[in-house]
């Protein structure tokens, strides 16, 4: 979502031509799977980390634009709520310490744009959700006035056709109405983008899949919205109800909902993205001028931009995404972990999830075949809500039946596996032994960002009120997501 586009709305036919070209592109991606040595390659990463912009009081500050003109960063994008952005990380060949890379990188971005933001009155915090958000702070007067986010906008409330319905349960429950999509901004994530060889790509997808419920939980860091206390990564219900296009009226047969876990056990990467051009209706109709079956026929790459486009208005929580940089090549876009707390923890996540993967890839036919996927999709929802505290339903290849586990059981199963599958692989071992440590030092501990959040601020509330207590563990946090303390050793203490 990107793209730069000038117009908020569109004619029907453009629509129709849209879905046409896609339909071309699922032909051309069809060959492309079927071309010789396609998307085999050099596995590497890349990241994303969205930012909430804080002012001195640590209320959010909507200044996203004025800070993204002062940098001068093409890495540097705005979101859509004014005060979010994004740092686009560079990839990094999955090799040595490539999240090392990555987390100096981001750490040297976070220096540069604070330094443009502090004159502004702001500054950049990475978390799921910001505690000291109000409801007061939300509206249509703070999505970013951009063309692209007024068209997804306009597309999605006209399928729905009524306001959107925000209900998540909890200690806490919050029950509201949005006549915008704005409450998606109330998000921010880390993302993470893993090149993996298109001749095994279901395999892959597929243990990802398997593991994100286990990683989700560790990685939780979202434990409340507007001074409730909710789901420990309450960005998952908010995320899918607030751009939910759905119309609650409609009666008869209706499209699953944009943001979802998946709708089954794949077999190819086309057809996730088969899935998502016959399920999903297009919002964003921008036309190329490619024809890629003639570009197909010359062997080059095409870059199926309609195809591109449309994938990137559909938000499952693991993505596939074609690219035809390198020779055309796939990844897998593993959206559901959130930001923060500091940089060494989103790395030691992102390491965890490919390490977890690596772990069950050449047992996932099997895996698979005994697990059926709404298990699977029912433990990324209850490790959403309980966090580190779910019990998960997890195969085994010895056993007899299906059970109930403790999620922190099966990720001490699941670490040493993971380390063993990282050093077969190019990365370097202090890489691994420093990131495993810190998911190891969350496992020993039962400590999560969301529960160190929810600790601070419940121990609070016996000296301060609400809105204090939320507003004094922020600074607690913003002191050690500072420092780059990974999260297992802040203290529990106010």
């Amino acid at each position: 979502m990107g793209l730069s586009i000038k117009t908020t709305e569109f004619a029907p036919e453009e629509f129709e031509r849209f879905a046409a070209k896609v339909r071309t592109d699922l032909k051309a991606l069809t060959r492309l799977l079927n071309r010789p040595g396609f998307g085999e390659g050099e596995s590497s990463i890349g990241a994303e980390v969205e930012f909430y912009i804080v002012n001195p009081d640590l209320q959010v500050q909507p200044i996203n634009t004025e800070i993204a003109a002062s940098v001068q960063d093409p890495q540097l994008t705005v979101e859509l709520n004014r005060f979010n952005l994004e740092y686009n990380l560079s990839p990094q060949a999955f090799k040595g310490s490539p999240f090392a890379r990555t987390e100096q990188e981001l750490l040297a971005a976070i220096r540069r744009i604070n330094q443009h933001a502090a004159s502004l009155d702001g500054e950049l915090v990475p978390i799921g959700i910001l505690p000291t958000l109000r409801q007061s702070d939300m509206g249509a007067k703070v999505m970013t006035d951009e063309p692209r986010y007024h068209a997804l906008s306009n597309a999605l409330l006209k399928q729905r056709g009524a306001p959107f319905s925000i209900h998540i349960g909890g200690n806490d429950v919050i029950d509201l109405e949005a006549d915008d999509v704005y409450m998606e901004g109330a998000n921010t994530s880390f993302q993470l983008h893993w090149r993996v060889p298109a001749h095994r790509f279901a395999d892959y997808f597929n243990a990802v899949q398997l593991v994100t419920p286990v990683v989700l939980a560790l990685a939780s860091n979202s434990p409340s919205l507007f001074g409730h206390h909710l789901w420990d990564e309450t960005r998952i219900a908010l995320f899918k109800q607030s751009i939910d296009s759905r119309s609650p009226n409609h009666k008869t047969w209706r499209h699953p909902p944009r943001v979802y876990y998946g709708n089954g056990w794949i077999r190819s990467a086309w057809e996730l993205f088969a899935a998502s051009a016959s399920l999903y209706p297009p919002i964003i109709p921008l036309m190329s001028d490619e024809d890629p079956m003639a570009v197909i026929d010359l062997g080059e790459v095409p870059k199926l931009a309609e195809l591109r486009l449309h994938q990137g208005t559909t938000w499952p929580w693991n993505r596939a995404i074609y690219d035809h940089a390198d020779g055309g090549h796939l990844r897998i876009e593993i959206r559901s972990m959130p930001a923060g707390p500091t940089a060494a923890d989103m790395c030691a996540n992102g390491l965890f999830v490919i390490g977890a993967a690596l772990a069950v890839l050449d047992d996932i036919p099997h895996l698979t075949s005994i697990l059926p996927f709404h298990y699977t999709e029912h433990n990324f929802y209850r490790a959403a809500k309980y966090g580190i505290d779910a019990e998960i339903i997890w195969p085994h290849k010895d056993q007899v039946q299906l059970q109930d586990t403790p999620l922190l059981t099966v990720a001490r199963e699941l670490l040493p596996r993971a380390r063993e599958a990282l050093k077969q692989t190019a990365v370097d071992e202090t890489e691994i032994h420093r990131l495993l440590g810190i998911i190891e030092g969350r496992i020993e501990t039962a400590m999560s960002g969301a529960r160190w959040q929810r600790h601070i601020t419940e121990s609070l509330f016996k000296s301060l009120s609400r809105d204090e207590a939320f507003r004094s563990m922020l600074s607690l946090y913003m002191a050690n997501q500072k420092r780059n303390i990974p999260l297992h050793e802040w203290k529990l203490s106010p």
